[in-house]
């Protein structure tokens, strides 16, 4: 079963902050198919002007269409408040299992990773699981038609433009094809990050810049270790409810439910 979690709201803020993409006014967007094309003609001279190159504009703009189910999933999104019958579905004995066959099938990197940022490996590993099985579901809708659908949708029209001309970026940068596809937010790679924070906490598993979190299990573990670290992990100490590195995991997925789950994952993961 493929999870959609709601990335940390704060850092899409501060995203679209930085991206210094205009607002969206009640006449440039909608709810529906009409007017995207429009929309998305007079966006791309946003992009432009945002340093994206009218070359990548083109090839990543030029095919995209506004996704209805995209906005009905932004909509609808919910994980409810029951964290036994959440947690229960998700942190099964089978995916316990094959978390603790990745700790040991990436013993290595995991262990150069917490003795750089102080997140151990069970916390990445759980996160991986949880958002794509541990690889195995990165997403199947378009990541640019998605996050110009949001774009154009006029709930949260700001957000979703900073993180579009982010995307573009990755692509002038050739760390996003224009064909990649991942979540319905827009979220992308193996542990599944919004295009602004590939951009900002993306490393490579060797602690350099310019990760892979897309087709490297182990760049984008130390990517979401890096990710982590940056919002307040602090090392040695616990990450369950009330424990001093749940605020990290809030900051991670802001809902409790999720939260709370990735911390009992991880607890599992890491029994011996």
């Amino acid at each position: 079963m493929r999870l959609r979690a709601w990335k940390s709201v704060v850092f899409l803020i501060v995203a679209a902050a930085a991206a210094g993409v205009v607002s969206a006014r009640a006449a440039d967007c909608g709810d529906s198919a009409a007017g995207f094309n429009e929309w998305l003609t007079s966006f791309k001279e946003v992009a432009i002007r945002n340093g994206i190159s009218p070359q990548v504009v083109d090839s990543a703009l030029n095919g995209v269409q506004f996704d209805a189910s995209v906005a009905a999933h932004d909509r609808g999104q919910n994980f409810g408040s029951n964290f036994e019958a959440f947690s229960a579905r998700h942190v099964t004995p089978a995916r316990i299992k094959k978390g603790k066959m990745m700790m040991l099938a990436y013993a290595e990197p995991l262990e150069r990773i917490e003795q750089r940022y102080g997140v151990p490996g069970a916390v990445v590993v759980a996160i991986w699981g949880l958002e794509t099985d541990f690889g195995a579901g990165l997403g199947s809708y378009s990541t640019l038609s998605a996050l110009a659908t949001l774009a154009y949708d006029c709930r949260r029209a700001q957000i979703y433009r900073a993180e579009l001309i982010d995307a573009l970026m990755l692509v002038q940068r050739g760390l996003l094809r224009p064909s990649q596809r991942g979540a319905w937010a827009g979220e992308i790679g193996q542990t599944q990050f919004m295009p602004s924070a590939y951009l900002k906490y993306a490393v490579n598993a060797q602690g350099g810049g310019g990760g892979d979190i897309i087709s490297s299990p182990a760049d984008a573990l130390a990517s979401t270790a890096n990710f982590l670290r940056s919002k307040g992990w602090s090392p040695g100490a616990g990450w369950d409810e009330g424990q001093p590195n749940f605020n990290a995991l809030l900051q991670w997925n802001s809902a409790p439910v999720y939260a709370k789950t990735l911390g009992l994952f991880a607890d599992k993961i890491a029994e011996k």
